[in-house]
């Protein structure tokens, strides 16, 4: 058995989703348990199937880095031919003076000075005011390759050396003459930090702070069903989900090709769910293609949210999605695409379990509470009980799972309230969709049977007869529609507009005739038909030109159908008997009717029109002439393909029926006043 082309699409543009949203899947393996400190454990008893350790948080190993880094003494080089140089400098610049006994002794006291001073560290004056800031007591010194601890007590600048010099000479020296000797122009900084060394030996000590605080042994006991997770136990169920998923990790091909699997089994139910129930969107194109792509907006939007964690799932308006195919399609395709799309976003939602009820929630209350959107306080009033929904979910889960109000995150409530008005968009989302895939929505249909409106106002001045004709129509073919579940807002609008092409030639119909001048009485029958055919063309021009909406359109190509013209017909067959006839000339474009609403317009077209022949309006006149014209569409197989039922159709007569009598029931008549006037003699 062959494959339909139109399925086979289908399948590929399902398998083309099922990819698309598989590979913006985080590429994480999911840890089959979900536990939180402080509630009980709702799983069976759970021992360890390995050795694995109890890691530490990551703020515990922060801590303990932080602590290395505040307690960690850095390393100082000292560069020992500094003093050498300097001394020897101070023997040469006073070699050439007075060699008496008292000079030698400064320049003695000077050179042990500066030996001391050396010895201890002389260091950079920025490097001197840190050391003092982060109270480092001890560093190390590094000096001819070794290194060893100091106290940074002794250290000094240059200028706190060389005033270290005056103030330490014993009472034999003169002041005034030791500063003779300019000392501090033989002190500089001999010890600098070893920046790369300290780095160095600093990620050492780092490197060894342990990420564990035990083990954990196989087999080893970690918690029983109905237990509290206390902080002890959630670290070691921490720690075995971390050992779990990275063990997972190393086959990530085998995880893609799961979530791949997954994914697309989860969609064939929505496809097979649509080929069996929905064949309008399964084997149409733009159909298909406009659902597709709002699960896998809503899946993508899902995925961004929770991957980069910035704003929580909740804030996202899921319930826009059953919103917006329910105005152009049915409420079970719109709950069910809903419940699919919920449903592939709960593989990556934080708690699935919680997200998916909440989800499914909101989504019922929007198919209960919309049942069809024309006008914008349907959409608020929908956008508010899908935030009550969501609270009283929320608030009732939270208390049976917790059963105290203190552990309830109230900012929740606040999430709940941006979706409502991220809701209240989807007025603005339906319009952008029309316009893309050319739909039609309630509110536009709606819009366009304001008879104010550029089209209907210029029928009403150029053709009243046919106006008034048109309204008519929309009575009775919405009647009809309510009756046996067709959508009557369509049917209201279709109706309006099935006659604008007779604008064009508004006398040529008898209903705009007046003065008992009819063009046709000059006119060949065939001529006369083909005038008539025409408005049907000249409507779907017009309509183009206005914009109409292709549904709208549909009921000006199709309100005749590819029925004849009988009255020129029949005055043809009757006038020339012996002459053949080219029915082509007698026989509207078409096409007949492919719908419900489509064909109720053609059966209140026809109906209407020839009511206006009749010279009384009794029940049985009434019934005999609805009988008569709608077996006749039945007869020439204008009818034949509208998804109409038998049973539909006696409905469709009596209401017919039924509207009749009440257009053309007669009125009592008012007597005239016959007592006379008593002063009237």
């Amino acid at each position: 058995m062959k494959l339909k082309k139109s399925t086979i699409r289908a399948v590929v543009y399902f398998s083309l989703t099922a990819l698309l949203i598989a590979y913006f899947f985080p590429r994480e393996v999911k840890f089959r348990y979900l536990f939180y400190e402080g509630k009980p454990w709702r799983y069976d008893l759970l021992t360890a199937s390995d050795d694995f350790p109890i890691y530490k948080t990551d703020e515990e190993v922060k801590a303990e880095k932080d602590s290395i880094r505040r307690r960690f003494e850095p390393y100082f080089r000292m560069d020992t031919k500094v003093k050498t140089e300097q001394i020897e400098k101070l023997r040469l610049d006073h070699a050439a003076g007075p060699g008496d006994g008292r000079t030698r002794s400064y320049l003695r006291y000077i050179e042990n000075q500066l030996n001391r001073l050396y010895d201890s560290g002389i260091l950079p004056v920025l490097e001197y005011e840190r050391l003092k800031r982060e109270n480092l007591g001890q560093v190390y010194v590094v000096k001819d390759n070794m290194a060893g601890l100091r106290s940074t007590a002794g250290f000094h600048t240059a200028k706190s050396a060389a005033e270290r010099i005056l103030s330490e000479r014993p009472e034999s020296l003169d002041e005034i003459v030791l500063a003779s000797f300019h000392a501090g122009d033989y002190l500089t900084e001999n010890l600098t930090e070893d920046r790369e060394w300290s780095e160095k030996m600093l990620g050492e000590q780092l490197k060894k702070v342990s990420l564990s605080s035990g083990m954990v042994q196989a087999g080893e006991r970690i918690v029983g069903p109905g237990e509290v997770v206390d902080h002890e136990t959630y670290n070691v169920l921490r720690s075995f989900k971390t050992v779990y998923e990275s063990k997972a990790a190393g086959n990530r091909w085998l995880l893609w090709v799961g979530q791949l699997v997954l994914i697309f089994g989860i969609l064939l139910c929505c496809g097979l769910y649509m080929a069996t129930f929905c064949p309008e969107i399964f084997f149409r194109r733009g159909n298909l293609l406009f659902t597709l792509l709002c699960m896998t907006a809503c899946c993508l939007l899902s995925e961004i949210f929770v991957k980069h964690e910035r704003f929580d799932l909740y804030i996202l308006p899921f319930a826009i999605l059953p919103i917006v195919v329910r105005t152009f399609f049915n409420s079970h395709t719109a709950l069910f695409t809903h419940l699919i799309t919920v449903l592939l976003c709960s593989l990556l939602a934080p708690f699935p379990h919680e997200f998916l009820l909440l989800q499914i929630l909101a989504g019922v209350v929007v198919i209960f509470s919309l049942k069809e959107l024309t006008q914008r306080s349907q959409l608020v009033r929908c956008s508010v009980y899908v935030f009550v929904a969501y609270a009283l979910g929320y608030l009732s889960l939270s208390l049976y799972q917790e059963g105290d109000l203190g552990k309830i995150q109230w900012i929740m409530f606040l999430y709940f309230g941006i979706n409502l008005v991220l809701l209240l968009f989807s007025y603005t989302l339906i319009y952008i969709v029309e316009k893309a895939f050319g739909y039609t929505s309630p509110i536009t249909l709606i819009e366009l049977s304001n008879i104010n409106t550029p089209v209907l106002k210029k029928l009403s001045e150029t053709c009243p007869g046919t106006f008034q004709h048109s309204l008519q129509v929309s009575i009775l073919a919405s009647a009809a529609g309510s009756e046996i579940g067709a959508d009557t807002q369509l049917i209201r609008t279709g109706a309006l507009y099935h006659d604008i092409g007779k604008m064009a030639h508004p006398a040529l119909f008898t209903e705009n005739q007046k003065g008992g001048i009819n063009p046709h009485q000059d006119l060949p029958f065939e001529k006369s038909a083909q005038l008539i055919i025409h408005h049907v063309t000249e409507g779907v021009k017009m309509a183009e030109k206005a914009s109409l909406p292709k549904a709208v359109i549909d009921f000006i190509r199709t309100h005749h159908g590819m029925g004849k013209t009988k009255y020129f017909y029949h005055s043809f067959r009757n006038a020339f008997p012996d002459t053949p006839v080219d029915e082509k000339l007698f026989t509207y474009p078409g096409p007949n009717p492919f719908s419900k609403e489509t064909a109720l317009l053609m059966m209140a077209d026809s109906v209407e029109a020839a009511s206006r022949s009749l010279n009384e309006y009794t029940e049985e006149r009434l019934r005999t002439l609805v009988d008569k014209l709608i077996d006749s569409q039945l007869a020439d197989g204008l009818l034949k393909n509208a998804p109409l039922t038998f049973r539909e159709i006696e409905r469709v007569k009596k209401t017919f029926v039924d509207k009749l009598k009440t257009m053309y029931h007669t009125r009592i008549s008012y007597p005239d006043l016959a007592v006379k006037d008593a002063n009237i003699q």
